[in-house]
């Protein structure tokens, strides 16, 4: 058990959280099973269920962490008010994937701004706080809103248009 329990701490050191504790995330606010999380990031359900529960620490396949981690964001939106009629949509986009396809790459040195957002809050957290900086600070709360809580496109498309700054 100790070295499930030290498993689970390096996990949380590596990918912000233990495995199991993501997985709970991903199956109940998607509505799937472990097996098509499995499925969806590339991985066998039985090396799953060894990541979740601390019998194995680390994920082997780049493509697969890039995949869970998509699953994730896609759970945040969710929580933002993506409508349930898309998330299988989504899903089969993540799992269709390939390394071309990701932006990022699992062993990237900075995070980007969307992941330290939502590190720190919940999107419905980040929510409020755009808009109690929107009469003052339009700007941020849009930085905010937009990275917290929308969807890659949402991210594109703003930094698209704050391309002068670059």
């Amino acid at each position: 058990m100790v070295a499930q329990s030290e498993s689970r701490q390096r996990q949380q050191e590596l990918y912000g959280a233990a495995i199991g504790d993501v997985l709970d995330r991903v199956t109940a606010t998607l509505g799937i099973s472990r097996a098509a999380v499995a499925r969806t990031i590339g991985v066998s359900a039985p090396m799953l269920s060894q990541l979740a529960s601390g019998r194995r620490t680390t994920i082997g396949n780049p493509l697969a962490v890039q995949r869970l981690r998509a699953l994730v964001q896609l759970c945040d939106e969710v929580a933002a008010g993506l409508a349930h009629s898309e998330v299988a949509v989504r899903i089969e986009g993540i799992r269709e994937q390939d390394s071309t396809t990701l932006t990022g790459s699992a062993d990237r040195a900075a995070p980007t701004t969307a992941e330290l957002l939502r590190a720190v809050a919940s999107g419905q957290d980040l929510l409020r706080a755009a808009d109690l900086l929107e009469a003052e600070h339009p700007a941020l709360s849009e930085l905010i809103r937009v990275h917290g809580t929308g969807s890659a496109e949402d991210v594109r498309a703003h930094l698209d248009g704050l391309a002068h700054l670059r």
